[in-house]
């Protein structure tokens, strides 16, 4: 997955999506394509926003306005409008633990406190889990962060929420009869392998259900965006929006 910048093509998918950056009478007040660049960069190298090279502009600019971007949900609606684009043949679902460390932790009572870490302890450790839904191209079309300890099959009436598949795939983890019913409510029909102890187990189609490899090797192309694959920020929002640039770039590549 190497990308560390937009080309043109990219860029000219994106740009109708992202805020700012029309012409005033000194010229364009923000050179949009170069904050999406250093924000790809940010989201590749893993680095601190005080290592943002100069090529990327003043870091503190860059930094503040990510946060903006956060509060304004423009990320969220970029993702979106790419989103659009899945095929919904069949969905797979499945979640990934990422270990955070310790710069992670000690929300500000005003940013939220713990309520806005969404960090849970598991046999991993202080982590979160990202719950995904990628589309029959492997490509990602929902998000869900929750603290590492929580249960996958909680979230996947989440995942599904407004989404039309042909097929849900998923794993053992969400053999389960309120999930297998919500499957069934969108009008989808569940792949999922039977828990082993179910006395009434129900058919999964095994052919379909090898295409489950499509989630894995999404979250392998995933953790290649190093600000991902270790969580450092403190509130979840922040973390958050470094997987939607992940995201974004993934389908852009």
């Amino acid at each position: 997955m190497d990308m560390d910048a937009l080309n043109d093509e990219q860029w000219t998918r994106i740009e109708p999506f992202v805020p700012g950056g029309r012409k005033g009478r000194r010229g364009p007040r923000t050179n949009n394509r170069r904050f999406v660049d250093a924000l790809i960069w940010m989201a590749r190298s893993g680095g601190r926003w005080r290592d943002l090279p100069e090529r990327y502009g003043n870091y503190q600019t860059a930094k503040r306005r990510y946060y903006r971007w956060i509060e304004m949900g423009v990320l969220e609606r970029l993702f979106e409008a790419l989103a659009k684009e899945a095929d919904l043949d069949w969905v797979a679902i499945d979640s990934t633990s990422i270990r955070a460390q310790s710069q992670a932790a000690g929300a500000r009572r005003k940013k939220g406190g713990a309520d806005a870490q969404g960090l849970g302890r598991s046999r991993g450790g202080l982590g979160t889990k990202i719950h995904a839904a990628v589309d029959a191209l492997g490509l990602p079309v929902r998000f869900v962060l929750a603290p590492g300890h929580r249960g996958d099959v909680i979230y996947g009436k989440d995942l599904l929420d407004g989404l039309k598949p042909r097929h849900v795939i998923a794993d053992r983890a969400y053999d389960a009869e309120h999930f297998h019913d919500t499957i069934l409510d969108a009008g989808a029909t569940p792949v999922i392998p039977p828990r082993p102890e179910r006395r009434r187990p129900h058919a999964c189609d095994w052919r379909l259900y090898k295409e489950r490899n499509l989630i894995e090797r999404f979250f392998a192309k995933l953790k290649q965006f190093r600000r991902v694959a270790t969580r450092y920020d403190k509130l979840l929002a922040n973390f958050r929006g470094f997987v939607l640039i992940a995201a974004i770039a993934i389908w852009l590549r």
